[in-house]
């Protein structure tokens, strides 16, 4: 279960909700409302007042690291911090490393990219490759809640459809998912619930709504 008690991100008023395990949010609203912030400070990735907890435990309680590999962040420009993608996914020979590797393959395989990919230049993939590689990055550590911004903007409808099938199986496995989005058919076809941020902070809503 993620509770949020009273978070004060960016330019939001405190926010207070919950996502049990299987269940995904829409964090609604247009452009500046605060959608990237509030995802950021779930994350712990920028300072935020207010309380966020994991089954019980509070994030200011977890390393950092710890944290943020249970409760990951998947930007809608993702960064690369190396010239091929291979490096950033941090494999090597021990056990543990294999036993991510064949994950890795078969995320790779499920958004429709192989092993050769992580090999080309960072420069000359597509903006759908590096996203879909992106959230290949994000997941191969097996988080419990996945934040996602934009999942699905770089992506032609075919890529998008695959995507949103691995988010599907991510919430039956038991994940929590948080989706920023403009995308309202696959918030329809993906979310239990909405969170609504108005574009100036006086107003916020959360409405239940029945998934199509």
């Amino acid at each position: 279960m993620l509770r949020v008690a009273h978070l004060k991100a960016g330019p939001l008023p405190p926010l207070t909700f919950q996502v049990a395990p299987g269940s995904s949010l829409a964090v609604e609203g247009p452009s500046g409302s605060g959608k990237t912030c509030l995802l950021r400070a779930i994350a712990d990735l920028d300072p935020a007042p207010g309380q966020v907890f994991l089954d019980g435990a509070e994030r200011n309680e977890v390393p950092a690291q710890v944290w943020r590999k249970a409760v990951r962040y998947c930007a809608a420009e993702p960064a690369w911090w190396t010239d091929t993608p291979r490096p950033a996914f941090n494999l090597d020979n021990s056990q543990t490393s294999r036993d991510a590797g064949v994950r890795l393959l078969r995320l790779l395989a499920r958004l429709a990219l192989s092993d050769n990919h992580l090999d080309r230049s960072v420069a000359v993939l597509s903006t759908g490759e590096r996203q879909r590689l992106a959230l290949a990055r994000a997941l191969l550590d097996e988080p419990r809640v996945i934040l996602l911004d934009e999942p699905t903007a770089a992506l032609d409808s075919a890529n998008a459809a695959l995507v949103e099938e691995l988010l599907k199986y991510l919430l039956l496995s038991g994940c929590c998912l948080l989706l920023a989005s403009h995308d309202q058919g696959l918030i329809g076809r993906m979310c239990d619930a909405r969170l609504q941020l108005a574009k100036m902070p006086e107003a916020e809503k959360l409405s239940r709504f029945a998934a199509s």
